[in-house]
């Protein structure tokens, strides 16, 4: 069954780049909100995380912050 996997980034962020890429290689799909551009998916992260640092990513539910690997390969059922 494929996760609901959200991700609040920016153009210039590395650790952005880095969870996309890894989304890629492991064919997961997901939602991209550029938060540089689109001020209320900034206010929406914010409001979920308390702060302005991304990436943030939301896996059925479950909130990261940051590019926790090991965390997001747990929650996507991949090794």
């Amino acid at each position: 069954m494929a996760k609901s996997v959200t991700i609040y980034s920016t153009p210039t962020c590395h650790f952005c780049q880095m969870a996309k890429a890894y989304f890629g290689e492991k064919g997961v799909s997901y939602t991209e909100y550029d938060v540089s551009v689109d001020i209320p998916k900034r206010q929406e992260m914010i409001q979920k995380t308390g702060q302005l640092g991304v990436p943030v990513i939301i896996i059925d539910g479950e909130v990261i912050v940051g590019f926790d690997q090991e965390r997001i390969a747990s929650l996507i059922g991949v090794a």
